[in-house]
């Protein structure tokens, strides 16, 4: 079963090189209304979400992620888990409740956000724009809070670049769902490289447009590659997370 708006889906892809023309305020407004309209833990509406125009500020977004074609996305959004905004209504009401940046709160504010971009993308690629998450925005996610002024009770989740596309890239291969989706309960696998000897494989036969000569090593030694070079900086989030106001309590 299917419909026009599920196989967008499924043929979703990361677009990193979009055409220079800039995209109509228009469609701008209409995606911006459509994260307005995201479903929204409680009710509390605990997303904003900060558009890109100043070149220098995009520059130094760019130069956090370290990918230079950062620059030339069209559009360029920070989209921020905010529970300032809900802290400042409480507190003109005469509420000063330390809850305001608890974990609860904090989580309900990143899913709240997760949600809205997800959304804003599925809408954006529905009229055939092309999208790029920017989860590399937290390279340094200190130096991401100082460049967009960012009050404390707020952080930045995640990135989004719009535009027209400028490349077609290939799907990129995923897992089976047999790995990752089950009935009632999570299920253990006797041998894990056994159940992703096919994906490995398939892997190996992707060539990503960010180094077309070169096919990707396979998923298992990508993850290797990850877990062996962890980012320091990225490492200290949760520090970040503290220091942006937010509660940890630890027992």
């Amino acid at each position: 079963m299917s419909n026009e708006m599920i196989q967008k889906q499924l043929s979703h892809r990361t677009i990193r090189e979009f055409r220079p023309e800039p995209l109509d305020e228009k469609i701008v407004e209409t995606l911006m209304e459509v994260a307005r309209r995201t479903a929204t833990s409680n009710g509390m509406q605990s997303t904003s979400i900060i558009r890109i125009t100043d070149p220098t500020i995009k520059k130094q977004i760019a130069e956090i992620c370290k990918q230079e074609y950062v620059l030339r996305a069209p559009v360029l959004m920070i989209f921020v888990a905010d529970c300032y905004r809900n802290m400042r209504i409480a507190n003109d009401k005469g509420c000063f409740e330390e809850s305001a940046g608890d974990m609860d709160r904090f989580f309900q504010a990143v899913t709240d956000t997760c949600l809205a971009v997800q959304n804003v993308v599925n809408a954006a690629e529905s009229l055939d724009l092309g999208a790029l998450y920017l989860g590399s925005t937290l390279n340094d996610a200190r130096k991401l809070i100082e460049v967009l002024k960012l009050p404390k009770l707020t952080f930045p989740v995640v990135g989004l670049g719009l535009g027209l596309p400028n490349q077609n890239p290939s799907l990129k291969p995923r897992m089976s769902n047999e790995l990752k989706v089950f009935e009632n309960n999570y299920k253990i696998f006797d041998n894990y490289l056994e159940e992703i000897a096919d994906y490995d494989e398939e892997m190996q036969t992707y060539y990503d447009l960010r180094n077309i000569n070169q096919r990707v090593d396979s998923f298992s030694n990508q993850i290797i590659s990850k877990l062996t070079t962890a980012n320091p900086v990225r490492q200290d989030i949760l520090n970040v997370i503290r220091d942006q106001g937010f509660v940890l309590k630890l027992k």
